[in-house]
């Protein structure tokens, strides 16, 4: 059974005292008689390590992980090695945490599907956020559109280093032409959180434009990902 652990926290950290408070009930009161809402971030970490952890007290573990990668999100988004590399967690709670973050991807992908991409800026800005800012490496995503803007697919062609990613403009038109694609965004991340493009950004992104502009195929836009910032490159006038 994976066992939570107390450790000492330097004072500056999120929770300077990871010890225990609390029961599991009284947690899961709260939470159906006041609603998620109620619960503090990291309330909810502790109860979702409950199901990898059917006894003990999650709360430490809990506190412990966000002051370790420094948000919820950052802890559902942290890689897998290192969660499993951290002392207290096990298969079965980094399973647990990964589920929850596919799931959350999986439902923003969902609610974007049957609209118009380029009819709601923020919520894509906030989808692409969820999906990026907290990558520690590269990635190279593509959105295929089809006539109306609705998003065909969104994925990950490539992942890099920490501040590179290779992208070959050839391999962004074949998988458009195999989804029937009439129109693209590419996105990345800047693992740094400053969205400002590089050389190779700007170049790239002009590569891929003459690539699929002789088929036809629309570039709408290229835009990086910080964190808690973004850059688009059609309003930059770079595109």
């Amino acid at each position: 059974m994976e066992a939570p652990f107390p450790t000492r926290i330097p004072a500056e950290l999120a929770f300077p005292s990871t010890g225990p408070h609390g029961h599991r009930a009284r947690m899961r009161e709260k939470l159906l008689e006041r609603g998620a809402e109620a619960l503090a971030d990291y309330e909810l970490l502790e109860m979702l390590l409950f199901f990898a952890m059917p006894k003990g007290d999650t709360k430490p573990l809990a506190k412990a992980l966000i002051n370790r990668f420094g948000s919820f999100g950052a802890v559902l988004a942290a890689p897998q090695d290192q969660l499993m590399a951290t002392r207290g967690l096990g298969p079965h709670s980094v399973a647990a945490l990964k589920l929850v973050q596919a799931s959350s991807l999986r439902l923003a992908r969902a609610e974007e599907m049957d609209r118009p991409i380029l009819n709601n800026w923020e919520r894509l800005i906030g989808y692409l956020t969820a999906v990026l800012a907290e990558e520690k490496i590269e990635q190279f995503r593509i959105l295929f559109l089809d006539t109306r803007n609705r998003l065909i697919a969104d994925e990950a062609q490539a992942r890099g280093t920490v501040n590179h990613t290779p992208v070959y403009p050839r391999e962004v038109v074949k998988r458009a032409l195999e989804l029937h694609a009439t129109a693209l965004i590419l996105v990345h991340n800047h693992p740094s959180g400053d969205p400002t493009p590089s050389r190779e950004d700007v170049a790239m992104t002009a590569e891929v434009k003459a690539a699929v502009g002789v088929l036809g195929i629309a570039l709408h836009d290229h835009l990086i990902i910080g964190r808690g910032r973004h850059l688009s490159f059609r309003r930059e006038g770079l595109l």
